[in-house]
């Protein structure tokens, strides 16, 4: 829950998060820039695909085993990544919501920060590209690219110039890298057991849900059950 607005979901986590197909993060409770209140309507428990750092309980040989956090990522990524190797190695990711942690948001890097727009775009497709398969990769980088364009053109449109040159710097450092990530996604690749089920994963895209089609809740995505 959020520090500030105690009755709202929190951007970090909310009440359990997953993953679209290209990569794009949401949760129950908070899906892009659009946080829900609490109505009691996440009130579930259940398997999520990823937890947030901020209020992460986990098993340290669990940790121990799938590599702990990526040491490039610093911030932004780094619970997810975690999380979709714990699926990838036979764990499983759950959300409580007898437990309640208050967040405050944005106490490292603001929400305008140059680097957090930075370090959200090159961790997340570095995320994308350590542990998607090489079929995957063929379309998937090449729609993020596209994308990650457009979303550089809407922070121009709102006057957020350094937020603009923020994600061509977050794809020069990825490019710049590649070796690197090169070398992560097959020391990954050996250490897949399992596939990630269809429960905790969203098989399509968020973005026309929620940009094209107004739909700005979980409940209101469809093709993904509370449950």
């Amino acid at each position: 829950m959020a520090w500030r607005h105690k009755n709202t979901f929190e951007y970090a986590g909310a009440g359990g998060g997953f993953l679209d197909v290209l990569g794009y993060p949401f949760c129950r409770g908070r899906i892009f820039e659009t946080c829900e209140e609490d109505l009691g309507q996440y009130n579930s428990i259940r398997p999520v695909f990823w937890a947030s750092g901020a209020c992460m309980m986990v098993r340290t040989s669990a940790f121990l085993h799938v590599g702990g956090f990526e040491k490039r990522f610093f911030a932004h990524m780094e619970e997810i990544d975690l999380c979709w190797r714990f699926w990838s190695r036979g764990y499983q990711v759950w959300v409580d919501p007898d437990s309640t942690v208050y967040h405050l948001g944005a106490g490292t890097l603001s929400h305008t920060s140059p680097k957090k727009t930075f370090l959200n775009y090159r961790n997340g497709i570095a995320m994308l590209f350590i542990n998607s398969s090489v079929l995957q990769l063929l379309w998937k980088i090449p729609f993020r690219l596209i994308l990650d364009g457009l979303a550089g053109l809407r922070f121009i449109a709102k006057g957020e110039w350094m937020n603009c040159l923020a994600v061509s710097k977050a794809h020069i450092s990825f490019y710049g890298g590649i070796r690197y990530w090169l070398k992560r996604r097959k020391e990954n690749e050996k250490l897949i057991t399992t596939s990630i089920p269809e429960s905790v994963f969203y098989r399509n895209s968020i973005l026309p849900s929620y940009f094209l089609l107004g739909k700005k809740t979980f409940e209101g995505m469809g093709n993904i059950s509370d449950s």
